[in-house]
Protein backbone atom coordinates (compact mmCIF):
# COMPACT_ATOMS: atom_id res chain seq x y z
CA UNK A 1 0.00 0.00 0.00
CA UNK A 2 1.51 3.32 -1.08
CA UNK A 3 2.10 6.27 1.17
CA UNK A 4 -0.06 9.38 0.97
CA UNK A 5 0.68 12.91 2.17
CA UNK A 6 -1.91 14.45 4.49
CA UNK A 7 -3.11 18.04 4.61
CA UNK A 8 -0.61 18.60 7.45
CA UNK A 9 2.06 19.01 4.72
CA UNK A 10 3.97 22.30 5.03
CA UNK A 11 5.52 21.93 1.54
CA UNK A 12 9.10 21.94 2.81
CA UNK A 13 10.27 19.32 0.30
CA UNK A 14 12.06 17.08 2.79
CA UNK A 15 10.03 14.07 1.68
CA UNK A 16 10.82 14.60 -2.01
CA UNK A 17 14.54 14.86 -1.26
CA UNK A 18 14.42 11.64 0.79
CA UNK A 19 12.50 9.56 -1.76
CA UNK A 20 14.93 7.12 -3.44
CA UNK A 21 12.70 6.61 -6.50
CA UNK A 22 11.58 10.24 -7.03
CA UNK A 23 7.92 9.33 -6.55
CA UNK A 24 7.14 12.65 -4.83
CA UNK A 25 6.43 15.91 -6.63
CA UNK A 26 5.26 19.36 -5.65
CA UNK A 27 1.52 19.83 -5.99
CA UNK A 28 -0.59 22.99 -5.76
CA UNK A 29 -0.66 23.25 -1.96
CA UNK A 30 1.29 20.21 -0.79
CA UNK A 31 3.59 17.51 -2.09
CA UNK A 32 2.05 14.44 -3.72
CA UNK A 33 3.18 10.82 -3.94
CA UNK A 34 2.68 8.88 -7.17
CA UNK A 35 1.25 5.56 -5.91
CA UNK A 36 2.47 3.73 -9.02
CA UNK A 37 6.08 4.71 -8.29
CA UNK A 38 6.06 4.50 -4.46
CA UNK A 39 8.03 1.49 -3.15
CA UNK A 40 6.71 1.92 0.41
CA UNK A 41 10.16 2.34 1.94
CA UNK A 42 9.04 4.96 4.48
CA UNK A 43 11.92 7.36 3.79
CA UNK A 44 9.46 10.20 3.24
CA UNK A 45 7.75 9.61 6.58
CA UNK A 46 11.09 9.57 8.40
CA UNK A 47 12.23 12.81 6.74
CA UNK A 48 9.02 14.80 7.26
CA UNK A 49 9.12 17.25 10.19
CA UNK A 50 5.31 17.17 10.59
CA UNK A 51 4.68 13.46 9.89
CA UNK A 52 2.50 14.22 6.86
CA UNK A 53 3.30 11.07 4.81
CA UNK A 54 1.66 7.89 6.06
CA UNK A 55 0.77 4.48 4.65
CA UNK A 56 -2.78 4.32 3.36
Amino acid sequence: MAYKISDDCIACGACAEACPVNAISEGDCKYEINPDECIECGACAEACPVSAPAAE
